[in-house]
């Protein structure tokens, strides 16, 4: 009887709630610790990007008109799909920290903070409107309200460190609000998004909603910067020169950047905060007569 050779997974790509292969045909290896080969990840490409654009734009308008409760309950599934994956996800966090003992911990830590960070995301679909929006006094019989909208299709770009908290913690509070995005993953450990997706896919989420990108930022944060129906940009993790391209995207196309610095993912007080929700709405402010 022969040795059996085990099957090495290629991970495909997350757009609108499917799993296709990239356009490119690329693939980029993973290895463990030791540099043994453990998977496979697709290596993204420009029109990927562009097709998880379309399918972004596609199911935004769905999802910010569905209720703030309904928003909030389809969260809180996702968090439950994430509890029934945490076996998967700690393993795949575990490959950039390596299997030693001591690290074990922070594995685990790192699922449980991003759980329970979807969930506290969950908390605030229909509680950031009354923190960001206001009552204005004005000088008449009227009401004067300003309450806040989602922009629309946000880019996510991710940074290595904290691979499974980092991208809840970008993702959770611009999809709360009702913007739909498209998240490029770790470039160093892209498993752990690769399993989230596998998770979104089985929640509630609407296809679309939620897309998720793997591949190398040098490539691809120039095509989020200069894409026209990215109305939005939250990263974290990039270089100097990646964040000089995002900035100068913005210029060009007036979308909003907002880069994380130096953030502790651990941190419920950075990172759990309307003030992240802040970024990603618009705006506005209705006039209505007091005596009707």
């Amino acid at each position: 009887m022969t040795n059996r050779l085990p099957i090495i997974k290629t991970h495909k790509l997350f757009i609108g709630g499917k799993f296709p292969r990239t356009e490119s045909g690329r693939s980029v290896k993973i290895t463990d610790a030791a540099g043994n080969t453990i998977a496979h990840t697709c290596h993204g490409s420009r029109k990927d990007l562009r097709n998880a654009v379309e399918a972004a734009a596609k199911a935004q308008p769905g999802w910010a008109s569905a209720t703030a409760y309904l928003r909030g309950q389809i969260l809180y599934r996702l968090a439950e799909m994430m509890e029934g994956k945490r076996r998967e996800l700690r393993a795949a966090v575990e490959l950039q920290e390596g299997i030693e003992a001591q690290r074990h911990q922070g594995s685990k830590s790192e699922v449980d903070a991003s759980i329970d960070r979807v969930i506290h995301y969950a908390g605030w679909t229909d509680k950031y409107p009354q923190v960001l929006g206001c009552a204005n006094p004005v000088a008449g019989p009227y009401h004067n309200f300003t309450t806040p909208e989602p922009v629309g299709v946000v880019g996510i770009v991710c940074p290595d460190d904290a691979p499974l908290l980092a991208l809840v913690s970008l993702v959770a509070p611009v999809v709360c609000a009702g913007n739909s995005c498209i998240v490029l993953a770790s470039e160093t450990n892209p498993i752990p998004a690769c399993i989230l997706a596998e998770a979104i896919a089985t929640s509630d989420m609407p296809a679309g909603v939620i897309n998720i990108l793997t591949g190398f930022r040098d490539e691809l944060t120039p095509h989020f910067a200069n894409h026209r129906e990215i109305a939005a940009i939250h990263a974290a993790g990039v270089t100097a020169e990646q964040r000089k391209t995002l900035d100068l995207g913005a210029a060009e196309n007036l979308k909003r950047v907002t880069v994380r610095d130096a953030i502790d993912w651990f941190d419920d007080n950075t990172c759990e905060s309307p003030n992240w929700i802040e970024p990603f709405v618009e705006y506005k402010t209705i006039w209505h007569p007091s005596s009707a």
